[in-house]
């Protein structure tokens, strides 16, 4: 079993590999818009997988996620042998391609915080002309011992003469 680091360095290496022969020695013209975005090698360094996406031609059009997967399924061939003599290992790695879904999510989770923005913005609206149901000073203020308006009838010393006291009873 080979360690993680060079599993790792193997996978950014066949990435790389992967992405210049797309680039120069493959001419299919399905693959102009096609670009490598990561890969991982399996432990045993036997299976190598690459992820990739795929562009439109415009920003408005769909890309042919289709066609591009057919024409990297048919140089597969053509690019395990660039591996194999780029990346000098015993076994070369078989190569399966697979589309990379981190786009459809980053563009998924764009149009959720947009909408929690938009729900945001709208609580915020409606908090900014609304007015609270009780008093503006919902505490009570503390009592004042020298406050003759107080009403417990105490004055706030513990004089045992006071009449209030209670002490007689």
């Amino acid at each position: 079993m080979a360690d993680a680091p060079r599993s790792r360095k193997l996978a950014k290496r066949i990435s790389q590999i992967v992405a210049s022969a797309l680039e120069h020695e493959v001419k299919d013209p399905r693959l102009a818009r096609v670009t490598i975005t990561d890969a991982k090698v399996t432990a045993d360094l036997h299976d190598a997988t690459v992820y990739y996406t795929v562009l439109g031609d415009k920003l408005d059009t769909e890309p042919d996620h289709a066609a591009a997967k057919a024409a990297l399924e048919r140089a597969t061939g053509v690019l395990r042998t660039l591996v194999g003599q780029g990346t000098g290992v015993r076994f070369t790695p078989t190569l399966t391609f697979v589309a990379d879904t981190v786009p459809d999510d980053a563009r998924r989770i764009d149009d959720l915080l947009a909408r929690a923005r938009a729900a945001d913005a709208e609580v915020a609206a409606q908090a900014s002309g609304a007015s609270y149901a009780g008093e503006p000073d919902p505490y009570k203020a503390p009592r004042d011992p020298d406050d003759p308006d107080n009403d417990d009838g105490d004055d706030g010393d513990d004089d045992p003469d006071d009449e209030d006291s209670g002490a007689d009873r």
